[in-house]
């Protein structure tokens, strides 16, 4: 496939930019500041995911995948990029020719239920310092739910998310946060990613929220 990654240059869409060129798709991975990376298959370019029609127009392509993160802006985090993402994906998206890429999102976890009716992000236990970045990632979210003319899908990762083995075995999920049998959510980026290419080729969560986990 022909895949747009915004977003590559954070931990987890460097990640998602290796997955996919060792699977044999071809990658525009979009930077803000372009590094001097190369290889087969790879094409780095200079853009911005509030501005994504530029990069977009450059070709062809079979699927987006919007990997940005808050990061760090000067003193404080860049909350408000993922609803901004979202709504600017989607509109270059539908001005776009037709049929339109897919998007797959790269989301939290927070909004996931940890027991019925019960969000993480609402739980006790919940880190404060986390919560101002849960809250925006589910602000996405909502806005995805009210998206029915894209074929979009937001993946929620388990509750640790952290770098580690790429084993290609996890389980995938709905609305539930995933527990293994001690209690504990958990994946490495590099499964994550794994997992998100899965779902890329094979579809399964078109139009809604897919979670993994081991």
């Amino acid at each position: 496939m022909r895949i747009v990654v915004f977003g590559a240059g954070g931990a987890i869409g460097r990640r998602v930019v290796d997955e996919a060129l060792d699977r044999g798709h071809r990658v525009t991975a979009v930077h803000r500041t372009p590094p001097a990376t190369r290889r087969d298959g790879l094409e780095v370019v200079r853009g911005d995911v509030r501005d994504p029609l530029p990069v977009l127009r450059l070709a062809v392509l079979d699927a987006v995948i919007c990997a940005v993160g808050a990061g760090a802006m000067g003193s404080s985090p860049d909350y408000p990029v993922y609803a901004d993402a979202a709504q600017a994906l989607v509109a270059a998206l539908r001005a776009g020719p037709e049929p339109a890429p897919r998007l797959v999102v790269v989301g939290g976890a927070g909004s996931l239920e940890a027991s019925p009716g019960v969000l993480v992000v609402d739980a006790p236990q919940f880190p404060a310092h986390l919560l101002d970045e849960a809250l925006a990632q589910g602000r996405a979210l909502a806005y995805y739910r009210g998206v029915s003319d894209v074929r979009w899908t937001y993946v929620s990762p388990a509750a640790q998310l952290e770098p580690g083995e790429r084993t290609g075995r996890f389980r995938t999920g709905g609305e539930q946060l995933l527990v293994d049998a001690d209690g504990h959510s958990r994946i490495t980026i590099e499964d994550y990613a794994a997992a998100l290419l899965d779902e890329l080729e094979r579809p399964r969560a078109i139009g809604r929220r897919m979670t993994v986990a081991y």
